[in-house]
C-alpha cells in the first residue's frame, strides 16, 4: 500500500504543479472574461451581502422566465474570481438562460477578517437567497435554478444543493437548489487538510467534516451531476465516484470520467459546444425534477 505522506497528498491535489501550462490557462480565462464583460449585457458587482467580497455578475436572460445558471468558481476556496469566468455565461445566454456569478472571500483573509470554508459556503447560501428573491427582473425564474461548480466551486455547488433553506429563512422554497453540476468536485474536504500546498485554508477537522457533502445523508430531492476529467489524479477520480456512493443513484444518476481532460480543460468542455459535459449540462438545466 502507498504511503500516504505530504508528498503524497500535493500530488494527488496540487493541480497547478500536475498541469504545467496553468498559468497560461488562467491568463487566458481572465483575457477571454475581460473581453466578454465588454461585449454584452452585463449588470456588474451587485450587492448580495455587506461584506465586500459579496458581490455578482449577472448575464441577463434575453427571454422572460428563462432558467437560471449560477455558476461557483473555484480556486480551493483560496484563489481566482468570478471575473475571471464571464467567459462562460455567453454561451448559456444564447441558448436562453440567465447566468449569476458569485464571489466569495478567500482563505485566510485577515486577522480581524478571518475566511474559513465554512464562511464561504453561508455566503454562497446567501447568494442564492439573493438570486431566488431578485433574479425576475433580470428575466430568470427563480423556480427553475441550476448550480455548477467547478473544483472548489463543485463543493459548494453539492453543498447547495444539500442546504436546508427553510432553516435559512421560512419564506425560503424547500427545494430552492434542484439541480447541480459539479466539475471535479470535491465532495470530502479531510484530505485537503494534509496538503502542504494549502495553508492558507487553515482546515480544522471539525470544518472538514460540516464542509464536506460525502459526510451528510442525500437530499431527499434533487439532482447531482457529478464529473471529472479522464487525466485528473486519482484522488480527484475517487472523489468524483464518492459522491455517488454515499448519496446514491437516485440523487447522483450522473458519475462520469470525461476522456483526456484535465483539471482545467474539463471546464473548458462545458461551453464547448457538442461536447460531453456541454450536452449534459444542456440536459440537466432542462430536466424537470419531481
Amino acid at each position: 500500500m502507498q504511503r500516504k505522506d505530504s508528498e503524497w497528498f500535493d500530488r494527488m491535489y496540487n493541480n497547478r504543479a500536475r498541469v504545467p501550462e496553468t498559468p497560461h490557462i488562467l491568463r487566458t480565462w481572465a483575457e477571454r472574461s475581460a473581453r466578454v464583460r465588454q461585449s454584452v449585457t452585463t449588470d456588474l458587482d451587485v450587492r448580495y451581502g455587506s461584506h465586500a467580497s459579496e458581490t455578482l455578475d449577472v448575464f441577463p436572460s434575453r427571454v422572460a422566465d428563462a432558467p437560471v445558471l449560477v455558476f461557483l468558481h473555484g480556486g480551493y476556496w483560496r484563489a481566482l474570481d468570478k471575473a475571471d469566468h464571464s467567459f462562460l455565461a455567453p454561451p448559456f445566454v444564447e441558448q436562453g438562460a440567465c447566468v449569476v456569478i458569485p464571489n466569495y472571500a478567500l482563505c485566510p483573509g485577515k486577522d480581524t477578517d478571518k475566511v474559513t470554508v465554512p464562511r464561504i459556503v453561508m455566503q454562497m447560501v446567501a447568494a442564492l437567497n439573493w438570486v431566488w428573491r431578485h433574479i425576475r427582473r433580470y428575466g430568470g425564474n427563480p423556480g427553475d435554478i441550476t448550480v455548477m461548480g467547478h473544483s472548489a466551486g463543485g463543493q459548494l455547488a453539492a453543498m447547495m444543493l444539500a442546504c436546508n433553506w427553510q432553516q435559512v429563512d421560512a419564506d425560503l422554497p424547500v427545494q430552492l437548489v434542484q439541480k447541480a453540476l459539479s466539475i471535479s468536485g470535491v465532495y470530502d474536504l479531510e484530505p485537503i487538510r494534509h496538503v502542504p500546498s494549502l495553508p492558507e485554508l487553515k482546515l480544522t477537522a471539525e470544518d472538514a467534516r460540516r464542509c464536506s457533502p460525502a459526510a451528510f445523508s442525500a437530499p431527499r430531492n434533487g439532482l447531482l451531476y457529478s464529473v471529472a476529467g479522464g487525466d485528473e489524479s486519482e484522488e480527484f477520480l475517487r472523489q468524483n465516484r464518492l459522491i455517488q456512493q454515499r448519496w446514491g443513484r437516485r440523487r447522483v444518476p450522473v458519475s462520469a470520467v470525461l476522456p483526456g481532460l484535465h483539471h482545467f480543460s474539463v471546464l473548458e468542455s462545458l461551453i464547448e459546444d457538442g461536447s460531453s459535459l456541454n450536452t449534459m449540462a444542456g440536459q440537466l438545466m432542462k430536466r424537470a425534477v419531481p
